[in-house]
């Protein structure tokens, strides 16, 4: 029977800002050991896969990001990317990569969708857990993954079991998420279970139970499909139209399907699962001192307890403090409460209400080409650090209201400035005029380093009008 993941990569994650942002979201965020959620998201996809496809549901402006972190894991991927040009929730994004595994591997292919925002430390029992449930699977149950509780979490919702079966239990009805009245009752029962937001279906069920339950995204992920062309659905890139998809209802997987098919089955968990809800929960990733201290990243205890730091660029000293949360990065300084981390949400619908840049952008900021870095920014002039990927490319553009002067530090740029095709070594400049048209490009196999600093009326990044682009921007 084939397997086919589909891994869900998207969603701010606001509880996690500064470091998760709209621009970076939590995905991208790497844990302690160096690597991504959705590094280790990709690895426990290869790890089950029994054919060379799967699938990563995304936003198109995360494509080049994701990319580079699966590349990181699998030298050779065949991965289809369904892009989506804003979110809509679990219920489209699924209902579109049922319908592509149905048309390229029948009704009776397996679908394994998991997010890639979770954490799962126990890959073993992971294993184990996806084999009973592609067995209840094959008997057409809609399975979905249970995490047996260990406390009475109010944070996530629970799922109620129901009659015993080969392997796991009916579904008897989910629970929202509840007070911590409800949720200890709930641990004490004995029959509950966390919802961990992890599905494995036949193609086939889950489109004939979506039809007869929530038909209208069906059909409008249909729609979305035939738009697209054969051409380009059969590809291993399909970027949905924003008309089209627009045309989706917002809802959740559990909300459009689950509470209401009797084909629902849950498999009791025990993995070593995580959400990485909160900074509470990245912090226990870390093992503690004696004061129950954690860090990540360079930090000095004085008198403190319960404290835990996060910064890769500098210092941070915590003195007669205890039960506190500080998340350092270039641009942000977090300090919260340990048991009030579940309000830094709060701070980023306040940056978003005032305009603020910091809830979308990191002062580094990605592109498909490499990155850029603001590393000071007045009334009349940026200056940033820019890295381009050995053959990375900036578009062909022109600025109307800003002039840059671009110095070379590292690596070797060719840079079109108007009719002139140079290239320029380190320690060599070029001037471009407001106006002219002009790209930067790495032909060399090593880094290209630069530092760009940009003067004129107005600095903002739309101020840019592309003419041609490697990238699909223009």
């Amino acid at each position: 029977m084939i397997l086919v993941p589909v891994v869900m990569s998207g969603g701010a994650g606001t509880r996690l800002w500064p470091v998760s942002r709209e621009a970076y979201p939590k995905p991208f965020m790497k844990l302690p050991d160096g690597e991504s959620l959705l590094m280790k998201a990709y690895q426990r996809a290869t790890s089950v896969m029994n054919t060379d496809h799967m699938i990563t549901v995304t936003n198109r402006d995360y494509f080049f990001e994701t990319k580079d972190h699966l590349a990181r894991v699998s030298k050779n991927p065949n991965t289809t990317f369904l892009l989506e040009p804003f979110g809509r929730n679990t219920a489209p994004a699924i209902t579109l990569a049922a319908l592509d595994v149905f048309h390229k591997h029948g009704a009776d292919a397996v679908l394994l969708v998991m997010s890639a925002d979770h954490l799962i430390t126990d890959a073993t029992r992971f294993q184990s857990a996806v084999a009973s449930a592609t067995s209840l699977a094959a008997q057409g149950y809609l399975v979905t993954f249970g995490i047996t509780p260990t406390a009475p979490e109010t944070g996530f919702g629970y799922i109620a079991c129901g009659d015993a079966l080969s392997a796991g239990y009916r579904v008897e009805r989910f629970v929202e998420k509840p007070d911590k009245e409800k949720a200890k009752q709930l641990l004490e029962s004995g029959n509950h279970l966390w919802n961990a937001g992890i599905f494995c279906f036949k193609a086939g069920v889950f489109l004939s139970e979506m039809a007869q339950h929530a038909p209208e995204i069906i059909d409008v992920a249909t729609a979305c499909r035939t738009q697209l062309g054969d051409v380009v659905v059969a590809s291993t890139m399909q970027d949905y139209g924003k008309e089209s998809f627009g045309k989706f209802a917002d809802l959740s997987i559990d909300y459009a399907l689950m509470e209401h098919s009797n084909k629902v089955a849950v498999i009791p968990c025990d993995f070593g699962w995580s959400d990485i809800g909160s900074w509470q929960a990245v912090s226990e990733l870390t093992i503690a001192d004696d004061a129950h201290n954690r860090s990540v990243g360079e930090s000095i205890f004085v008198d403190s307890h319960n404290v835990y730091v996060q910064s890769n660029n500098r210092l941070v000293a915590a003195v007669g403090v205890e039960d506190l949360v500080i998340i350092d990065t270039p641009d942000a300084l977090l300090v919260a409460h340990a048991d009030k981390t579940q309000d830094v949400r709060k701070v980023v619908k306040q940056l978003k209400s005032i305009g603020h840049d910091a809830y979308r952008f990191h002062r580094t900021v990605a592109r498909p080409w490499g990155t850029y870095t603001v590393r000071e920014e007045s009334l009349r002039f940026k200056i940033k650090r820019i890295e381009v990927k050995p053959g990375g490319s900036l578009s062909l553009q022109m600025h109307h209201h800003r002039s840059e002067h671009w110095i070379v530090v590292s690596g070797t740029a060719r840079v079109i400035n108007g009719d002139q095709t140079i290239l320029l070594g380190a320690n060599e400049s070029t001037y471009i005029r407001a106006g002219n048209q002009h790209r930067l490009e790495n032909p060399g196999v090593l880094q290209l380093i630069m530092i760009e600093v940009q003067s004129g009326e107005y600095l903002g990044e739309d101020d840019i009008v592309r003419f041609q682009d490697n990238y699909g921007r223009c």
